[in-house]
């Protein structure tokens, strides 16, 4: 994919700022909702700093950028998306930056008949998944990578903290199904809000369990809170994280006592420790130089480059949806949504989507998931496979 650099023409940025000229009907619309503030806000952030790298141009249309900011807030989110689809007319929807507010935003992509890429891994079943796609993995292929990791460290019982919502839900089916295959056996399961600022008493039961290790299913910088009070409340086994949790800000905030923490994570994380026969290593090495050439070195986030990603998923499909019908029309929707569930072998930072009808995650576990542990306050590529000992 070839990203221009160059200033958007056209943005209305809503609630993050700013207020461009409109869109002409035959300008492809795209309508981006994110999580810039609130609790997923290290998730958004980084998403938002991105749309400067993305295309102006795709096929020889103009791309209008509509970008409104929905908090965190399911609410918002939906009234970001009703506003997107009725008011500027978009023919595609992208956010949101979190699961709940994802699923909001998804809600009004099937009854608008208007597609969607999720910037979250939102699960929806039937009806409901037919207009709605994902940039980032499947928990289950992110769990897979979890717990080869601990059948290869010893581990033979887990505990779980995650978010009282459908992101920590999930977390818990995904890791329920792979730990029950494994062998390894699930001893509690603990759940907290995502603007909690407490949870001693979840972490008194789990360390009270004592489970060989603990998963923390949580995202951006509300990770930290759990981890340190576990091991304030003395807990000495192995804790791990989800691949929500993949931010310099993380390690910031947490200090020394995320040192060693181990997690699945996209190839972009790591670009540079790829091998070069690595489908994934030239789209990330360049997202990486775009990002923090803008940004500076270190400030690279997998979040920002799910949008990224979203957008080569959008590049890639255009083509053939010009084919039903101009942007702006339902044709042009419908032969968007149907050109992206005929992606294959779309490679981008975070592995090569390969979407059918059944699945409308397309990335695979073989090419879109590394294992990573933090050491000496950087991300560094393990196998997830072989036995870890982490430096302390």
């Amino acid at each position: 994919m070839n990203i221009k650099t160059k200033l958007l023409v056209s943005v209305i940025a809503g609630a993050m700022g700013g207020l461009f000229s409109g869109a002409a009907l035959a300008d492809i619309n795209v309508g981006i909702s994110l999580s810039a503030t609130g609790p997923a806000a290290a998730l958004g952030i980084p998403q938002r700093n991105t749309i400067p790298l993305l295309p102006t141009e795709i096929a020889g249309q103009k791309v209008n950028y509509i970008i409104l900011d929905d908090a965190t807030d399911s609410t918002a989110a939906g009234r970001n998306a009703r506003k997107m689809v009725d008011e500027s007319k978009v023919d595609i929807l992208i956010g949101s930056s979190a699961t709940p507010t994802g699923a909001a935003i998804a809600e009004i992509a099937n009854e608008s008949q208007t597609p969607q890429i999720t910037l979250a891994p939102v699960e929806l079943q039937g009806e409901k998944n037919v207009w709605v796609f994902r940039s980032p993995q499947h928990y289950d292929v992110m769990a897979e990578g979890l717990i080869n990791h601990m059948k290869a460290n010893n581990v033979k019982s887990l505990g779980l903290i995650g978010y009282a919502d459908a992101y920590g839900e999930s977390w818990v089916n995904a890791m329920r199904k792979a730990a029950e295959k494994a062998g390894i056996e699930f001893k509690n399961i603990e759940r907290f809000n995502r603007n909690d600022t407490s949870v001693t008493a979840q972490a008194i039961k789990l360390v009270s369990a004592n489970p060989d290790a603990i998963l923390v299913a949580a995202s951006g910088t509300p990770s930290v809170l759990p981890q340190v009070t576990l091991q304030d409340r003395g807990y000495k086994g192995r804790i791990y994280q989800t691949h929500g949790t993949a931010t310099k800000e993380f390690i910031r905030v947490g200090g020394k006592a995320v040192e060693g923490t181990v997690m699945p994570v996209g190839p972009v994380m790591v670009a540079n420790q790829l091998p070069e026969t690595h489908p994934s290593k030239a789209p990330a090495l360049e997202y990486i130089k775009l990002y923090e050439d803008k940004y500076g070195p270190g400030s690279l986030s997998p979040f920002g480059a799910h949008l990224y990603d979203a957008v080569i998923l959008v590049e890639s499909a255009v083509p053939e949806a010009l084919k039903a019908g101009q942007p702006g029309t339902p044709e042009f929707r419908k032969g968007l949504r149907d050109a992206l569930e005929a992606s294959q072998g779309v490679a981008v930072t975070h592995g090569v989507f390969n979407m059918t009808p059944e699945n409308h995650f397309g990335l695979d576990d073989h090419r879109s998931r590394v294992m990573i542990s933090i050491e000496d306050g950087d991300w560094k590529l393990i196998d997830e496979n072989a036995a870890y000992t982490p430096k302390r």
